[in-house]
């Protein structure tokens, strides 16, 4: 069984277990998250599609952490100014575990 989700601002193909990085929520680790904004449910009866969402699917999750992604790089030049900027960037995400899909 798999659901696409909507968090952020992005879509995620979500299965039970699966662990995925989302933009920073306001939880702390060990608390639970259950997401309302199910595009489509998919599994062995077939494929749901929301329209935008599915009415009554939700998919709980575990959170297991706060944490940072790698570090990228932002280079900013002007040519012929010997003007450069170098800037880092760390963004911050929530670490979910997927306890389960209700398809309701």
């Amino acid at each position: 069984m798999f659901a696409v989700i909507r968090t952020g601002g992005k879509q995620y193909r979500v299965t039970p277990n699966a662990v995925l990085k989302v933009e920073k929520l306001e939880a702390e680790a060990g608390s639970t998250i259950t997401f309302t904004d199910v595009l489509a449910v998919g599994g062995e009866a077939g494929l749901t599609l929301g329209g935008p969402t599915v009415p009554g699917a939700t998919v709980t999750a575990t959170v297991i952490a706060q944490d940072r992604l790698d570090k990228i790089i932002i280079f900013k030049k002007r040519r012929r100014q010997n003007s450069r900027r170098r800037n880092g960037h760390r963004q911050h995400v929530t670490v979910l575990r997927v306890s389960e899909i209700n398809a309701a």
